[in-house]
């Protein structure tokens, strides 16, 4: 098949059929990671808690205003992949964050 429009694709959870372009332009919607105030976020990006998290396995506490810096964004929109300077491997939910 190729990639013009009138090529159409089957959409499971609508159960219509759409033009191949517009649900490509839906999967790269959806693909874009968001913090819990709308912002895109990237590699690379700052980041502060909005809500004080227990971490579980460090025995600790995120307190609401803490600073992440250099994130990396994970296959699933709804995580991101951090580091903190006493929590390595860390992975934070894109709700409890906002974009610096």
């Amino acid at each position: 098949m190729s990639d013009n429009d009138d090529d159409y694709i089957y959409d499971e959870a609508s159960g219509e059929w759409l033009p191949a372009s517009e649900v490509k332009a839906k999967a790269a919607a959806a693909a874009e990671v968001r913090d819990a105030s709308g912002n895109v976020l990237a590699d690379g990006d700052a980041v502060m808690l909005i809500k004080d998290l227990k971490v579980k396995g460090a025995g600790q506490t995120l307190k609401q205003g803490t600073v992440i810096r250099s994130i990396r964004l994970t296959d699933n929109p709804e995580e991101i992949d951090c580091r903190h300077d006493t929590i390595k491997g860390l992975v934070l939910r894109t709700e409890f964050v906002r974009k610096r």
